[in-house]
């Protein structure tokens, strides 16, 4: 515990350390929280990845309390984030609410759960991690009702340790769901090797450490394949056709977006959205945010 101190001191200073404390003990509430209370409280929600504490009662957006049903969805039974869970293990999200189901499967490949199942879903700085994003949205989409909501926190560059490596494009998203690029990609290990800021990832340990984890991406994940700013999440999530109800950049490093699912030939225009991400209206902590508006 001393050393794990020592190490976080060395990385961020006393005040990052403070920041982190404060963080715990007064945690920031999002702008759009009664929306989302709403959205959460009156359907069966599933999410990707969890437990996560920013759901939890302490966290930004404290909705776990008010879901009265949430199933969860991980990549296998044994992971660095939850260990131990199969099929069989219910889903703990709230100590209040009945435990929902555990399904081990793929984000890109949802094809145990059935078309329209969920009126929400849930995921939280899980989509960084997958290799091909636009499938993994794709099912996601599907699985969720029509009127049905998308609740998505993706890390924003600037707040995280990819803060050195170029945002990817939508183009490059669109390459990587056409190709079909699979979770044993390793295109970009080069560029997160070179880019990857491990001051800021102290769990990644030396770089011979993070270099062994990384040739290993396939089993554990860790990977942030792609990166992220607040308006290319925008574009990725417009691309999808989903009408974008909320965007908000949150420190430490958070971008939230809210979205719904509509008729499959329904007109989705975002162009209000865009209007806004680019105007001073934006308050974004994250530098390459703010040039947007300049």
């Amino acid at each position: 515990m001393i050393k794990k101190l020592v190490r976080k001191y060395k990385a961020v200073g006393v005040v990052g350390i403070l920041n982190a404390v404060y963080r715990q003990i007064n945690p920031i509430k999002v702008k759009s929280y009664l929306l989302i209370k709403e959205i959460i409280s009156k359907g069966k929600g599933l999410e990707v990845g969890g437990v996560s504490y920013v759901f939890s009662s302490k966290g930004a957006i404290p909705i776990y309390p008010y879901i009265k049903s949430l199933d969860n969805c991980n990549f296998a039974d044994n992971t660095i984030w939850k260990e131990e869970i199969n099929h069989n293990t219910k889903y703990n999200y709230d100590t209040a609410h009945e435990a929902g189901k555990q399904y081990i499967l793929e984000a890109t490949d949802l094809h145990e759960i059935e078309s329209e199942s969920y009126d929400f879903f849930l995921s939280s700085h899980m989509i960084e991690h997958t290799a091909n994003p636009i499938k993994a949205l794709k099912e996601w989409i599907r699985v969720v009702k029509v009127d049905g909501y998308l609740i998505l926190l993706i890390p924003h560059k600037d707040g995280t340790f990819d803060h050195n490596r170029p945002t990817t494009s939508l183009e490059h998203l669109i390459h990587d769901y056409t190709y079909d690029v699979t979770e044993k990609d390793l295109t970009h290990m080069e560029e997160i090797l070179k880019l990857h800021d491990l001051k800021l990832d102290l769990e990644a340990g030396s770089p011979e450490e993070f270099l062994e984890r990384s040739r290993d991406n396939f089993t554990n994940r860790c990977f942030h394949h792609h990166v992220f700013t607040s308006m290319s999440v925008l574009k990725l999530i417009d691309y999808l056709k989903l009408k974008i109800k909320v965007i908000e950049a949150i420190v430490p490093n958070h971008i939230l977006i809210v979205a719904q699912k509509l008729e499959a030939n329904a007109t989705c225009d975002n162009s209000d959205i865009f209007s806004y991400v680019t105007s001073k209206k934006f308050k974004s902590p994250f530098i390459s945010d703010k040039v947007l508006s300049e």
